[in-house]
């Protein structure tokens, strides 16, 4: 009832104003290091609408009431800094500009992996000290010391690796690149491959309903990366890779301040594997011969004065991929019963903008424009199937913030609209389609700046395939007492489902692939939609005078119509069809976090997975998906020394329970499957040696035990007959990798 009173309020006029004021001035150093006072910078009192900007020597007066408290500094490309105020007296507030950090409280309160206490969504964010604690090759790789995020191989022909979250692959988790849709629709097999991970400045991980303003393709969460930024990043960078698997990997970053508010940045990325591996003796390579070029060209404008900020980003990537039997020749086998072989052969063009503006005198009022155009070609068989798509996508949004009446009310409103020209084909059969899509979005939040917050959103979108449909989301934070915080969240999701693309790999196999449903639009299907609930708890406490955390979490998604992927009806065919009746993936997490003693810290997770679906033959639950599994993480990280230098060891320990296996007794007896999987143990380790600030060297090994499948590859003796099938993957195919590396950077 309170907080519905005070929405009402705060559009009635505050007419009764206290005539006291109080004197300050906000200061900053210049470039000599000589205090001077800065102008134009914003002050306001929190949860108000009393403001007032400083003077052209960095003065400021403002009305004052014993109820106010914190006072709030606001400048574009400077810290927004709050003073508390309880008493009338004159201010002096240094401000800093925002990459100028005490060092101390960075490392007081800069957490590799966290989660707010704050904020209404559950957002987990992982930093760039977390990313190093893998290989981190790529985004798909970048979550192996993350509990939330499951990481395993989608099949054992071409390599790839897929992630899931909340029992769900990514094609229901809207994947961003800051905030702009990157891993959609021609690329959802392979996409997560050609961001590289030296290119990563931090990951945010929302579980549950993601944004309104990010679309309404979002299911199961949202996973956005930020990328280093020219203005900040070191001016020279390399990272050199190198494993006992045959991969090479060189990454290297340049960037260049050209003026006040120019800076730009040259990201290089390229990898290589052409050494054969066969250790299962099966006949065929265990990992794909593979090359791949990655360029961006990235401008960043900073005009702190006028409240502008802008990013221009140029990529360009070329990939190519061949797999199959350890003799095949492209040349002289391409398409033909001689030998079985696969060729993945991408290139892809990005370009992006993103134009951000803060209003001098209002910091809460913004507006931002972003625009995004990709090409996408992917030319590729699989012994004699063929897959060529081409996939323009041009997508744009624009967002403007402010409040309504006061600091504690905010919103977000804006338009969006998104356009996406398929060709594609497959083996003589044409997909060819054309979507778009243009909406509106509203997304009211409100915060006491104590115990409550929510986010609430609504965005109505017209698309040209789906129709005319609402989605709905709303985010609730509860903080009971100290350092405890419920959360809970619920929204809604529709997509259409790209069934050839995000299902590559059953190329990989002799199924014949059926479309059952023809009234639908969209291959004939319906598109998918589905609500997502979840809650989450979060407390923090002291144990043995040593911070630690619990967290616990629930989520579930329930689909209204799922495109079902049936691979039990039989082991020769799959099966594209509507659901018919129930489908709803449940997940529970319990996380521990803790300091165990000075650098050494401990993380345990425990999962559990409801996955099931209403398939031809009845309910089953969800093929190739471990219904239990446990996670540790311990890290460990001695003294720096007086050049900066230090060790750094971490080891992951997981556990995956046993995992029910598609259909296969009708098949003949030397390919038949049990009917589950045997669970099993995987642990990875790295060891790192920083030199210095700006040099070190790592060593690591994945998988130490050498747990591999046996049989990874159905009927490897026969490619070409009926029962040949390389999907059914449970557990890793290479066994035991390690590498090396190191990195020099240039301030």
């Amino acid at each position: 009832m309170k907080i519905i009173l005070k929405i009402i309020f705060i559009f009635i006029p505050l007419v009764i104003q206290s005539q006291t004021t109080i004197k300050g001035m906000a200061m900053i150093k210049n470039s000599k290091g000589q205090t001077e006072g800065l102008p134009g910078a914003t002050i306001y009192w929190s949860g108000t609408d009393v403001g007032t900007t400083t003077s052209e020597k960095g003065w400021f007066t403002i009305n004052y009431k014993p109820e106010y408290k914190k006072l709030i500094f606001s400048f574009v490309g400077y810290r927004t800094d709050t003073v508390v105020v309880n008493a009338p007296r004159e201010i002096h507030h240094f401000m800093k500009e925002e990459n100028e950090l005490d060092e101390v409280l960075v490392k007081s309160k800069k957490q590799k992996t966290a989660v707010s206490y704050l904020q209404s969504a559950n957002i987990i964010t992982i930093n760039e000290g977390e990313l190093l604690k893998s290989a981190c090759c790529n985004l798909s790789e970048s979550f192996e010391t993350n509990p939330s995020i499951d990481v395993n191989f989608s099949d054992a022909l071409t390599g790839t690796k897929q992630i899931k979250m909340l029992g769900l692959t990514s094609p229901y988790i809207l994947i961003t690149q800051e905030n702009i849709p990157s891993v959609r629709g021609a690329s959802q097999a392979y996409g997560l491959t050609f961001t590289p991970g030296t290119w990563i400045e931090s990951i945010q991980i929302t579980k549950g309903s993601g944004s309104v303003v990010n679309g309404f393709e979002s299911i199961a969460g949202q996973i956005n990366t930020e990328l280093k930024k020219p203005f900040d990043d070191d001016k020279f960078f390399i990272n050199a890779y190198g494993s006992l698997d045959g991969r090479l990997e060189l990454n290297t970053h340049f960037n260049q301040k050209i003026s006040d508010k120019w800076s730009t940045g040259l990201f290089v990325h390229g990898n290589l594997r052409n050494v054969e591996k066969d250790r299962n003796n099966d006949g065929f390579l265990d990992i794909p011969l593979a090359k791949q070029i990655n360029i961006m060209n990235r401008w960043q404008y900073t005009d702190a004065k006028n409240g502008l900020v802008s990013f221009i980003n140029f990529r360009y990537l070329k990939d190519d991929k061949q797999t199959g039997e350890i003799d095949f020749d492209p040349k002289l086998h391409k398409l033909t019963t001689q030998k079985y072989g696969a060729e993945i052969n991408t290139e892809r063009v990005d370009v992006s903008t993103k134009l951000g503006y803060v209003f001098p005198e209002t910091p809460y009022q913004s507006f931002g424009v972003q625009v995004a155009y990709s090409g996408h070609n992917q030319d590729s068989y699989f012994g004699l199937n063929q897959y060529n798509i081409n996939h323009k996508s041009v997508y744009s949004n624009a967002i403007f913030s402010s409040i309504l009446g006061s600091t504690l009310h905010k919103y977000k409103t804006g338009l969006s609209y998104t356009y996406d020209a398929y060709e594609e084909f497959v083996n003589a059969n044409d997909f060819g389609r054309t979507e778009n899509s243009f909406g509106g979005f509203f997304e009211y939040s409100y915060d006491n700046l104590d115990n409550f917050s929510l986010v609430a959103g609504l965005r109505l979108d017209h698309h040209n395939l789906l129709g005319t449909f609402v989605t709905p989301r709303l985010h609730v934070r509860y903080a009971p007492w100290d350092k405890g915080v419920l959360r809970a969240s619920v929204g809604r999701g529709k997509r259409s489902a790209n069934i050839f693309a995000e299902n590559q790999r059953l190329f990989g196999s002799s199924r014949v692939m059926n479309i059952l449903n023809t009234d639908g639009k969209i291959y004939g299907l319906n598109p998918e939609i589905a609500w997502n609930y979840g809650f989450s708890f979060l407390q923090g406490f002291n144990l043995f005078d040593k911070k630690a955390d619990f967290t616990i979490d629930y989520y579930s998604t329930v689909f209204q119509n799922q495109v079902v992927v049936d691979v039990d009806e039989s082991p020769q065919q799959v099966l594209f069809y509507n659901l018919e009746g129930n489908s709803h993936a449940s997940n529970l997490q319990i996380q521990f976090n803790y300091n165990l003693i000075e650098h050494v810290d401990l993380r345990i997770a425990y999962k559990y997975y409801d996955v099931k679906t209403d398939y031809k033959k009845g309910t089953l639950q969800k093929p190739l998906q471990p219904q239990h599994r446990f996670f540790a993480n311990i890290g460990y990280e001695t003294h720096e020394n007086s050049k900066g230098g230090n060790w750094r060891f971490d080891y992951t320990f997981n556990w995956l329970g046993e995992q029910r296996l598609p259909f296969t007794a009708s098949s003949p007896i030397q390919y038949q499957l049990p009917e589950y999987s045997s669970s099993y143990v995987l642990m990875n380790v790295q060891i790192a040696k920083v030199f210095s600030k700006n040099f070190e060297i790592y060593i690591g090994g994945e998988n130490i035990t050498n747990y591999k499948q046996e049989n990874p590859i159905l009927a490897s003796d026969n490619p070409f007959g009926a029962n040949f099938d390389t999907t059914i993957i449970y557990a890793p195919i290479l066994g035991s990798m390690y590498y090396a590396g190191l990195r020099f950077t240039i301030n």
